[in-house]
């Protein structure tokens, strides 16, 4: 039986600019198959059978496959629960060595373990790097080794390390045709069909993966204004790895300072998932878990829907209903109302966002939404409670992101406010003070 070495392809879906692939078609003594599981675990946890992630990565798949098929290779494409699929994989191929990009997050790590404890057991050979992030959470730290937990000094030490590096090398250039010679040209099945996988396909127009330079240069002037074209979209593909974030943080580098520094941001909270996985499910600072929610149910579903009566809230939940996407600035102010005017659980909507949201990632999206209830690294006090009404005025002052997703604004139609601001932000401070006293 001839051998093979594979390449685990997981949140890293392109074939430029990819570590493992890049060591593999380097290193490997024998030739390489690229592998993509479909997993089960994950698969089974989505509620909605038209999830648009799942058809955005069944159409990146089917991308990566022909540009295979074209260098005389292929994308070997499994659905099941990755320790099966493993299993399954070693009785079908000799397997000489796996390849694969390291993954933060619990379930990942986990699952990687179990698999890896697996192939150790047949004595083959594993190989993991470095892709997702410029810095893993052992590479910036204190003096002493410490972890940092506020993002400033973080910051800091990081655009030291990134300039004492001279900034991180692409291997972009590496992956010629000849390169690649050393793919595995082998039969491989068709990809299962979304069908197959149990869900159905949507006509939905995804973000582009190329944003406009001119866009970037005036990233830090319109990046708060919902209503101009004024972020990158790029969240979907970074979280899955279409674009590297190698290039993505060099071109910021030399383009804006802002952009640069969000980018930071997803590497800060990327580390505090790492080392800090407890944040799953609790506060980062726990005396916060002392708070007495009210966790109203059918207020929650009244935010969820977009009919709280206060226009910018509502106009950012209906875009998240109908995109899958809110504008980063909105998204501080629906959390903030959430928690604080309304005094519902952030989990509670950390859960309903990562159901939403096309460019859902577990370590942002958490670190976010504590964020905004304060309880979390590095998070705004909980004294600081947003105003929507001054919000939009600074915003979105002519009302033309609310007009496009609340057409019914100043008519009898629209709902009034559900809670008072006034009211609600001094019910807010009573709860949390008396959460905190004690600390």
């Amino acid at each position: 039986m001839q051998k093979f070495s594979i390449v685990w392809m997981r949140r890293d879906l392109r074939l430029h600019d990819q570590a493992a692939l890049f060591h593999a078609l380097s290193q490997s003594p024998v030739p390489v198959v690229i592998v993509f599981i479909f997993d089960k675990n994950i698969l089974d946890d989505l509620q909605d059978p038209e999830d648009k992630r799942i058809n955005f990565i069944h159409q990146t798949l089917e991308g990566i496959k022909e540009k295979l098929q074209k260098l005389g290779s292929d994308l070997l494409i499994r659905y099941g629960k990755p320790l099966e699929v493993w299993k399954e994989l070693i009785e079908t191929y000799a397997i000489h060595a796996l390849y694969f990009n390291r993954d933060y997050e619990p379930y990942a790590k986990e699952r990687d373990a179990a698999v890896l404890h697996l192939l150790r057991l047949r004595k083959i050979g594993v190989f993991s790097y470095k892709d997702h992030l410029i810095f893993e959470s052992n590479e910036v730290t204190k003096n002493n080794g410490d972890p940092y937990t506020v993002f400033t000094p973080y910051k800091s030490r990081w655009l030291l390390e990134f300039s004492s590096k001279s900034g991180e090398r692409e291997i972009d250039g590496y992956l010629t045709q000849d390169f690649y010679n050393n793919l595995a040209q082998i039969e491989f099945d068709k990809i299962p069909s979304l069908a197959e996988l149990g869900f159905k396909s949507t006509d939905f127009n995804f973000p582009d993966n190329k944003v406009k330079e001119s866009l970037l240069a005036s990233y830090d002037k319109t990046r708060d204004f919902p209503a101009l074209a004024g972020t990158s979209r790029l969240g979907l593909h970074l979280r899955f790895g279409i674009i590297s974030v190698r290039s993505l943080v060099n071109s910021a580098k030399e383009i804006n300072d802002t952009f640069l520094s969000e980018l930071i941001w997803r590497e800060f909270y990327s580390h505090i998932l790492d080392l800090y996985p407890q944040v799953v499910g609790h506060a980062f600072k726990p005396q916060y878990d002392r708070i007495q929610w009210i966790n109203n149910e059918h207020d929650f579903q009244r935010w969820c829907e977009g009919k709280t009566g206060y226009p910018l809230v509502d106009a950012g939940m209906r875009e998240l209903n109908a995109i899958g996407y809110m504008h980063n600035r909105v998204r501080m102010v629906t959390a903030s109302f959430l928690t604080k005017h309304l005094l519902i659980d952030w989990r509670w909507g950390e859960a309903y966002f990562a159901h939403k949201l096309l460019d859902f990632d577990l370590a942002s999206n958490n670190g976010g939404w504590q964020w905004a209830a304060g309880c979390g690294t590095d998070a705004a006090p909980y004294f600081r409670i947003f105003s929507p009404e001054a919000q939009q005025k600074k915003f979105d002052p002519d009302l033309e992101y609310i007009k496009n997703w609340v057409p019914e604004i100043n008519t009898g139609d629209y709902p009034i406010p559900i809670v008072d601001h006034k009211v609600a932000r001094a019910r807010c401070l009573k709860t949390y003070k008396n959460a905190l006293s004690g600390y």
